[in-house]
């Protein structure tokens, strides 16, 4: 369906056959009518019912449609006058930058879904910095004009202090902070976040039930990788806090000694797999003689040795969340939900 309405410069082209959903095709005319000059800063376009009984469409698809373009920023809505076209910078507000410390099977779960809620329209642009503060300067130096929003992973440890050099150049309203917050930063950008510290304290604090069965907590915190270290002291309080033995070990060996009555922490899976075979070796019962938590879910650890109890994040909600606030303009701090997964392991 092609029609023009005379009294609005505006063209719909709705496909009735097309898979794309009818909200959605409203949205992409109106845009390709502002990218190609047909409406202009300032100009009238239909009400939702004029659109509504012009193309015989349901009044919840146009509405939904105008609400997406008002939340971008596209048009607005003017009391007593109707709907007008406020920007006309459409590829510009739709141009996202996502710099990630790494890529990972997590980090692809919130890429993904930060994909699929932002829509067709963006063009996201990822890059890898490597925990290198250089190459985050590399990717935003000179191209501040080139992308309405910068997506930030923060993970520079050692490099900080120059990487918050770098992200102070990003505009607070073009900056959204994922994974990590950096509270020190000093301006209103948006942020969601995990809260490392208190997160991996409070999903420990969830299974207490299940962890007095253990008398001493082991946590297997990688030196060689570079981890949140706001991870081992959310552990050490969370131990203290309960009267828990504990250590912090770098990683589980082939002369691990692993015993009776102990749990174990463990973020490498190549470490969760060595620990699995030493307690099968040793005959000891996962889940019984000695429990084991994980870092971040995957589909393998619900099978795995009878399922691997894990603390994880939300990551695919940490992406559309993402998504939603830089559709909304919001420039709120979110923390993400995380959560004790329970399964045998523990």
């Amino acid at each position: 369906m092609n029609r023009f309405m005379p009294q609005f410069p505006v063209q719909l082209y709705i496909d009735e056959e097309s898979k794309v959903p009818k909200y959605r095709q409203i949205i992409d005319s109106i845009l390709k009518d502002v990218d190609t000059g047909i409406l202009l800063r300032g100009q009238r376009i239909p009400s939702i019912n004029e659109l509504s009984e012009e193309y015989y469409l349901a009044r919840d698809t146009v509405e939904k449609a105008y609400n997406e373009l008002r939340q971008r920023g596209i048009i607005e809505s003017v009391r007593g006058k109707g709907y007008y076209i406020r920007s006309t910078e459409t590829e510009k507000s739709l141009r996202i930058l996502m710099i990630f410390n790494k890529i990972s099977a997590y980090k692809k779960m919130i890429y993904n879904a930060f994909r699929k809620t932002i829509g067709p329209e963006a063009v996201v642009d990822l890059r890898i910095h490597h925990h290198n503060a250089d190459l985050l300067h590399s990717f935003v130096e000179g191209h501040l004009g080139n992308y309405g929003y910068f997506v930030v992973m923060p993970h520079f440890y050692e490099d900080m202090p120059r990487a918050m050099e770098v992200l102070r150049k990003v505009p607070p309203h073009k900056l959204l902070i994922l994974d990590k917050n950096i509270g020190s930063l000093g301006c209103e950008h948006a942020a969601v976040y995990q809260d490392f510290a208190l997160d991996i304290y409070e999903a420990l604090e969830s299974g207490m039930d299940l962890m007095v069965k253990y008398h001493k907590l082991i946590l297997a915190f990688p030196e060689t990788v570079p981890y949140p270290p706001e991870i081992v002291a959310g552990f050490r309080n969370f131990c203290k806090a309960e009267a828990f033995d504990y250590e912090i070990v770098s990683e589980i060996e082939e002369d691990t000694r692993v015993q009776a009555g102990e749990a174990y922490v463990v973020i490498e899976e190549t470490d969760l797999a060595c620990l699995i075979k030493k307690c099968r070796a040793e005959g000891l019962t996962i889940g019984k003689d000695v429990g084991i938590v994980s870092f971040n879910d995957t589909p393998l650890k619900e099978i795995l040795a009878n399922g691997i109890t894990v603390v994880s994040t939300d990551h695919e909600r940490m992406g559309e969340l993402a998504a939603r606030m830089i559709l909304e303009r919001s420039q709120a701090k979110i923390r993400n939900p995380y959560a004790l997964i329970r399964r045998k392991s523990l």
